[in-house]
């Protein structure tokens, strides 16, 4: 069985889950789910992001301690990736003791390498970006260039990696592997901000002014720089690095069994630059693969703003998910975001995508297994159930293509179209007439034969999006489990009993 590692980033533990960090986790999700259902041993990594200045602050405001606002905030995105249905197999701390060795263990390589030296820094400093940015970046109104908040200028003593030894190197890995960075457009931007001389990394901040971080291995008077520290988490969970071996024995390369490298990066585009630039010239220093593939996607806006904590305009999933529940969700941010591109969240988008669930999709199981039950007493006949033979394989061909070139909406829509095609079917066959016609019998078995399999199908293609719907529909369908892709083939659906059950999806009140 082939391995997968997925990862999402780590959200920072000083808000709350918004419909960003949803969309991020629940694209891994589907991602994830998929290749499993492909008979794929994966690995999905998620977690939180908890330290630095941010978490400093935000803990002093609320009279909390910044590890009880760490503990206090994971538990919240624990809970919230429950709610969603979000499947990950692993969610890391950066306050775990393991995850605090193995930065300690990376940065040791590093300057061992010759790759880390110290000097002074004056620059313009974000404390809501946690980076330093240039004179040119910050422009001349001096704010972050990527959420418009204010830069401070701050001189202090830092410990600095060669990032700039490194920049041809990884010019010639984009140019030599074209699907590196996806979408195309993102892998533009990185070679159009390479085009400039790259600057080297500051890798610490004086514990005299962010004293919530990792200390630096040969000087405790620094702690490293929170995107160093958090972009590791990657390798602490893939077990590339035993931080308890001798240095000579702690697995950089190939000496340790691990997942290392990741087979994808997902992130959104924000953080494109930290990921395609500063983690790979990292990896690079330690003598470390790079990740397989780094996919980034667009945001989601309200109007033409990105949705933003510090601008209030956020949408919380959890609510949503109360209202309309998680498969509407997940459907909604899988099947409206044309992944890599921005997507608006209005409402009536919203509304749009739920019917498509509840009137094509549920309507077909709804309508199949009521006739099932109505004209042949909920035992499914044993007839060839190929009248949508053609269609079906087209569309599980179209679904898979988007689904592994990371085109979720063009393989969800596939699926959809398959569930819209059928209830065409059910239109040109007209089952209500054959069941009144002595000479119809056959016909009208081979009729709801044809459409139990195409729900048994579309289960399996539904699950990786709304993986509880599809395990009732399959349940409906007297299937002990959602079948697997491997298994549609030998799928026999004659002679089982079927149950109608509720609507899969509920009609809603637009109001």
């Amino acid at each position: 069985m082939s391995s997968f590692y997925l990862t999402t980033p780590i959200y920072y533990a000083s808000g709350e889950p918004h419909l960003g960090h949803a969309y991020t986790t629940i694209l891994a999700d589907v991602i994830a789910r998929y290749r499993r259902r492909a008979g794929q041993d994966v690995l999905f990594l998620t977690g939180t992001d908890e330290h630095g200045q941010k978490i400093q602050e935000a803990a002093a405001e609320q009279g909390m301690s910044p590890l009880e606002l760490c503990d206090l905030m994971a538990g919240r995105f624990e809970a919230a990736w429950e709610d969603l249905g979000i499947s990950n197999d692993r969610f890391i701390r950066t306050t775990e003791a393991e995850h605090r060795a193995v930065v300690a263990a990376l940065l040791e390589r590093l300057k061992d390498n010759g790759h880390i030296y110290e000097a002074e820094y004056a620059g313009w400093y974000s404390v809501g970006q946690e980076r330093y940015f240039t004179e040119k970046e910050i422009g001349p109104d001096r704010v972050d260039p990527i959420a418009g908040g204010p830069v401070q200028r701050i001189r202090e003593k830092n410990y600095f990696f060669r990032m700039s030894h490194f920049q041809e190197r990884l010019i010639r890995h984009i140019e030599e592997n074209p699907d590196w960075i996806v979408p195309a457009t993102r892998r533009n931007e990185v070679l159009g901000f390479l085009a400039q001389p790259l600057a080297d990394l500051s890798i610490s901040r004086p514990r005299s002014r962010i004293h919530w971080g990792i200390p630096l291995p040969w000087d405790d008077a620094q702690v490293c720089y929170v995107w160093v520290d958090a972009l590791t988490n990657y390798v602490t969970a893939s077990g590339a690095i035993d931080p308890d071996a001798p240095k000579e024995e702690r697995g950089f390369g190939d000496l340790r069994p691990s997942r290392w490298p990741a087979d994808v990066h997902l992130m959104g585009k924000d953080i494109l630059t930290t990921h395609s630039v500063y983690w790979p010239t990292l990896l690079m220093g330690a003598n470390l693969p790079l990740p397989r593939k780094i996919l980034a996607h667009g945001w989601w806006v309200v109007g033409d703003t990105k949705m933003s904590k510090s601008l209030g305009n956020v949408v919380d999933p959890l609510d949503l998910r109360d209202r309309f529940g998680t498969g509407a969700v997940r459907w909604y941010l899988m099947r409206e975001m044309a992944t890599g591109q921005d997507a608006s969240y209005t409402p009536g988008r919203f509304l749009t995508r739920y019917d498509e669930l509840s009137n094509i999709l549920g309507n077909l199981a709804h309508r199949t297994l009521s006739m099932v039950k109505r004209y042949r007493g909920g035992v499914v006949p044993d007839a060839p159930a190929d009248g949508l033979a053609a269609d079906t394989e087209a569309a599980l061909t179209a679904y898979r293509d988007g689904l592994e070139g990371y085109r979720l909406h063009a393989g969800f829509a596939a699926a959809m179209n398959l569930a819209r095609g059928a209830n065409g079917f059910v239109e040109a066959r007209e089952p209500w007439v054959l069941a009144r016609d002595p000479e119809g019998a056959d016909e009208l078995d081979r009729t709801l034969a044809t459409l139990v399999r195409t729900l048994a199908v579309l289960a399996a293609m539904f699950e990786p999006v709304t993986p509880t719907k599809a395990r009732k529909l399959s349940m409906r369908l007297d299937l002990d489990h959602v079948p697997l892709f491997a298994e549609l083939d030998a799928l026999e659906v004659g002679g089982r009993s079927v149950t109608v059950g509720s609507p899969l999806f509920p009609r809603v009140d637009p109001d």
